[in-house]
């Protein structure tokens, strides 16, 4: 399927969403919508490893007939003493198992036949999903989903009738379309950030814009020390511990494998158990196994995930690339042992009114000595005083600041404020800082402005290239000493200003100018007198 036809799809599906979803509230019905395609995605792939486990033994689908039967039901009913064995097989194989009546091919004929066991067997099969079918117990994963809902209708019958045309408008829509299973991530994440626009701030918080994305997993999966060099081979693990609904660690994924790299295990950790349920879905949508993926529903800010709290050294996770797009100026109350907090203690507890620099000593604290951690944050963080002044000169004199790049405004569904990008690292090269003044580089759109591929792809070159000559209103390499002189202030105009310099006056040509202007108006006066003598008339003064 071409990129066209798989913007086509996302577009199609959406339509069918805003048609159905009435007057229930964007955010619910995303999850209901989200949540079928995440079925028919496991489906697929399910029946797909099945058929090729099975081989010939597999039945014809063309010749199950028309009673809502699917291959799989079928063989389940002729080989009932072999399904345990099977099913076994599948859990290596294809890592999961799902049941042929909760298959999604199933589900759409109960919906089409507006059969009444529709929404029972619904109900049962995210069950069974959720604690059956994976190897690890995906405990919760529908737990958003409420067939039981009075938005979907007053009665069971009403709420099966809704289910009933919201499942065959999926099917349809579907059906105008070659899909297969990787066409059907992509939909997905074209829904969240559909979902993300149409419904502004809430479901915006989680969505990070996918030419941002860009341009953290092109920076993470650089060489560390030598970014010029390309891409790194392997990334044994990645940490986003705001991770939302997972797109920003997919796409460090994407953009390792497709430069023919390796990734490990991919960690993200969030906090609202909506979106911590959209990035487990996300994963496996996107072909990432159960055991490749670890997403833990916790607050960051109290790092209560107990993997992460490990005291001995030798244990204490370490992550080759650290991303984040935390909330931002986010109030938090930390605690008086705060500073006694391992993640904190050498640098400073950022202040109540904005957690922005707790996120970021966290993300630090995990990142391995040859890591790359690039974060987003407003840019509040680069010149306000107090406690964050503190931690900021902190983390300069002890030279974990290697970039900071400067973003356009109203990049953000959540936000229309500017942001930057901080690039850190434990051990860096360089003993300076590299300033990127990008915020003048962008398209202007009716909601959001958006950055062209021309402007993400000059962002990675300039940080890639880190070069030694300044480039004009646009980026620059900046001393510590520059940078202590201005008291370890970071505001990117300071060092980089995208003000334009005032053309230079040259007074001899105005002179010039004004004398032959003089001559214009006294030669246009004498003309004029002529005339006005010929009639009669008095001449000008």
């Amino acid at each position: 399927m071409t990129e066209n036809d798989q913007k086509q799809l996302g577009k199609t599906l959406w339509a069918v969403a805003d048609q159905l979803r009435g007057t229930m509230d964007a955010d619910d019905f995303r999850d209901y919508m989200l949540s079928f395609l995440f079925l028919r995605y496991l489906s697929d792939n399910y029946e797909a490893a099945a058929k090729k486990e099975l081989g010939s033994d597999y039945p014809d689908p063309n010749g199950v007939g028309n009673a809502g039967k699917t291959p799989l039901s079928v063989w389940y009913a002729a080989n009932k003493a072999d399904v345990a064995q099977f099913e076994q097989q599948m859990r290596r194989k294809a890592h999961y198992v799902i049941k042929p009546k909760f298959l999604w091919g199933h589900i759409v004929h109960l919906a089409k036949t507006q059969d009444d066991t529709l929404l029972d067997t619904l109900q049962g099969g995210f069950k069974y999903i959720e604690e059956d079918s994976f190897q690890s117990q995906f405990q919760g994963l529908f737990s958003e989903i409420n067939l039981g809902s009075d938005k979907l209708g007053r009665n069971y019958h009403d709420r099966n009738a809704k289910l009933c045309a919201v499942i065959s408008e999926i099917a349809r829509g579907m059906a105008l379309f070659s899909t297969d299973s990787d066409t059907l991530g992509d939909a997905y994440e074209y829904l969240i950030g559909q979902f993300a626009a149409g419904s502004g701030k809430k479901a915006g918080e989680f969505y990070t814009p996918q030419q941002i994305s860009n341009i953290l997993s092109a920076i993470v999966t650089l060489d560390s020390q030598e970014p010029k060099t390309g891409p790194r081979r392997k990334l044994d693990s990645v940490f986003d511990f705001a991770c939302g609904s997972g797109s920003l660690l997919l796409n460090v994924r994407h953009r390792m494998t497709e430069a023919g790299g390796s990734i490990g295990r991919i960690y993200g950790q969030e906090s609202n158990i909506t979106t911590y349920n959209l990035a487990r879905m996300n994963m496996l949508l996107h072909g990432v196994k159960d055991t490749e993926f670890k997403i833990w529903h916790g607050d960051t800010l109290k790092n209560d995930w107990d993997w992460l709290r490990e005291t001995n050294p030798a244990k204490k996770p370490k992550f080759d690339a650290v991303v984040a797009n935390p909330p931002f100026s986010y109030r938090w109350e930390p605690k008086d042992e705060a500073s006694q907090d391992a993640r904190f203690k050498n640098h400073g507890v950022a202040p109540k009114s904005a957690a922005d620099f707790a996120f970021l000593l966290h993300g630090l604290h995990y990142l391995k000595d040859d890591g790359v951690m690039a974060i987003i944050l407003p840019h509040g963080v680069l010149f306000r005083g107090g406690k964050e002044a503190e931690i900021r000169t902190k983390l300069l004199t002890d030279g974990h600041i290697d970039t900071v790049i400067g973003l356009p405004a109203n990049l953000f569904y959540s936000t229309g404020i500017p942001v930057c990008i901080l690039v850190l690292k434990k051990c860096k090269k360089a003993d300076d800082v590299l300033f990127i003044n990008a915020a003048e580089h962008f398209t202007k759109g009716k909601r959001q402005n958006q950055l062209s591929d021309k402007d993400i792809d000059r962002i990675i070159e300039t940080y890639q290239q880190r070069p030694g000559k300044p480039l004009e209103r646009y980026a620059r390499r900046v001393s510590l000493k520059e940078i202590i002189d201005n008291d370890y202030n970071l505001n990117i105009s300071r060092y980089v200003s995208t003000a334009e310099a005032e053309q230079e006056i040259d007074l001899k040509k105005v002179h010039r100018d004004l004398v032959k202007i003089e001559k214009d108006l006294a030669a246009a006066k004498q003309r004029h007198n002529a005339f006005l003598a010929e009639l009669g008339l008095a001449p000008l003064p």
